[in-house]
Parts: structure tokens; sequence; C-alpha cells
């Protein structure tokens, strides 16, 4: 069962030993960076007249109650009209494991999220469906979550020339501004976790949100362009853009570029 509230944080938490940085996010991960030259990687990919379904989840390694969770984002895939996020956040490190997929961008969000849906604290694991508190998660599959309405969500493309993704997102008139986020995941991590309430355990992550890049709202009846430029490019790398209402947390629209 979701956990009604964290702990309490300490007065003094621990210190994290790596300070996020975007690049270095992705060398840690990757093992290895590996650098490509511009022309290595060209792909792209457009939306369809069905938006997706848009799934947050905020877990984090320090949580008992979060690894049945994230084995269920783990089930749900691109393909099947889903787009999951995994948010790790940072505020069960004082029981002494550090998630290290946790940033303060990531953690930030769910207080922004918190605070949108009027709530009275933070949680984990807690998932959001299409920018909604859904408590009700369990055991369901990819074809039973709705997806965004399509009479308002605006058509998107990505396009990744080299470290560069475009986002091209049309005008809409269904409301007057848009935002957005970007959002660089990543699959098939694990941890052996030794301390803290997972000690012992071997942790498995998907759709692993390691880069969160919020976009400024714009005018939704003129077409957009925003970019993203990446570091350094890794093995099964993909990137996430977001649509997403003024406030940057109830989603319009969505799509997930993975270059080969």
């Amino acid at each position: 069962m979701p956990r009604t509230r964290p702990p309490p944080t300490p007065a003094t938490p621990p210190s994290r030993p790596n300070a996020w940085q975007p690049g270095l996010w992705l060398a840690l991960l990757a093992g290895a960076a590996i650098a490509h030259n511009a022309r290595a990687q060209t792909c792209e990919a457009s939306t369809d007249a069905q938006p997706p379904a848009v799934v947050e989840l905020y877990t984090s390694e320090g949580c008992s109650s979060c690894p049945p969770a994230d084995r269920w984002l783990s089930g749900l895939k691109a393909q099947d009209g889903v787009i999951a996020l995994a948010f790790h956040v940072s505020y069960w490190d004082h029981l002494g494991w550090l998630d290290r997929f946790a940033t303060p961008q990531t953690t930030a969000r769910q207080h922004q999220i918190k605070a949108a849906l009027g709530g009275r604290y933070v949680y984990t694991p807690q998932v959001v469906l299409n920018g909604q508190d859904h408590r009700n998660w369990q055991g369901q599959t990819a074809r039973q979550l709705p997806r965004l309405p399509a009479a308002q969500a605006p058509g998107l493309r990505l396009r990744r020339v080299g470290h560069q993704v475009t986002a091209h997102i049309d005008a809409s008139g269904g409301q007057p501004l848009f935002a957005g986020y970007w959002a660089v995941l990543r699959d098939g991590l694990s941890s052996q976790v030794t301390r803290g309430e997972n000690a012992g355990e071997h942790l498995k992550h998907d759709h692993v949100v390691g880069l969160y890049r919020p976009v400024p709202a714009w005018s939704a009846a003129q077409a957009h362009r925003v970019q993203l430029d990446l570091p350094a490019v890794a093995t099964g790398l993909r990137v996430a853009f977001v649509v997403t209402d003024s406030g940057g947390t109830r989603p319009m629209q969505a799509l997930v570029l993975s270059c080969s």
C-alpha cells in the first residue's frame, strides 16, 4: 500500500557525494559516455491521432513500498499507448541509502504536483496519471489506462540529429498557453541496496528520468519549437517531450524518441 506520508526530514540530511549535472548523470548511467559524430544519430517520430496516457511514478530506492510500483511501471510500454516516467525522489535518503537516480529537480517536480493538486504532503509510491493522482494502479494494464483527450492535444514531432533533439509543437486553439518539459530516460538500471528499508534487495528500474528540464510557457495559437542539447550519447537512451498546460503539471500531449 502507498505510504501516507514520508518520514520526517532530519535536521542535517546526508550529503550527496556527486552533485547532479546532466552530462555527469548520463555518463554515470551509461557506464561510459560514448561520444558520436553529429551524423551518427538521426531519427524522428510524430504523434498520431490518439495521444498516449502519461504516467508519472514518484518513487525511491529507500522506500520499502516502492518496488512493486517500480515493477508495475516497467510493464508499461510506449507501443501500448503509454508514456511512463519514473521520477526518483531524495527525501528517503536519510534512512541510510542514497538513491543515485534522485535529483533536486525530480524531487521538486513532485512538490509542484502536490501544490497543483492541493495535496497536504508528498508520498511514495505516487502514481500521477494524466496529471491526476491515481491510487488504483495495482494490477492495471496499459490498455486499461485512459489516454489524454485528443481534442486538446497539439500535434508533436521530435527529431534528433547528433546530440541535438528538436520538438516541433503545432498551433492549437484549445487553450491560450502551453508549457512542457524534456525528460531523458534510461531503462534496464539496477541497484544492490545495502542499507535502509530495502537493505539486501536487488532493485530494477525502467523509464528512469535522469534529466528533467521544464520549458517555459508559450502561446498555443502559434507553432513552437524547442531544442535540447545532449552532452553525450549512450546506448539505450530515450528522450521524451511532454506538452503541458501553462502550469507545467497537466499533460496535453507526449512523445518519446528512441534512436537505434
